[in-house]
């Protein structure tokens, strides 16, 4: 999916001013990946995938790997105070 995200438990280990109660903190977004083409930034909070709640990468992960290239997923994120929906097409493992 080109991201890297944290869990809600070690956010606080890395900026103790970023707060979240449920999904994964999007900390960096990889050039030209699946992600880097869509409207996702840095600082959103996943909460769910095609309807999946999320607590870890690790849930991410699982379910990113369960997916086949050109996969369409749909994200659920949160940015501040705003909920949005954003799909992505997955790229090559």
């Amino acid at each position: 999916m080109g991201v890297y995200a944290y869990d809600k438990e070690v956010i606080p280990y890395l900026n103790s001013n970023i707060s979240f109660s449920k999904g994964i903190y999007v900390a960096q977004i990889i050039k030209n990946g699946p992600a880097y083409k869509t409207d996702i930034k840095e600082g959103d909070i996943i909460t769910s995938i095609d309807g999946i709640e999320l607590n870890t990468m690790n849930d991410l992960r699982e379910y990113i790997y369960s997916r086949k290239p050109n996969d369409i997923v749909n994200l659920q994120i949160s940015r501040g105070r705003i909920n949005k929906s954003i799909s992505i097409t997955l790229g090559k493992k």
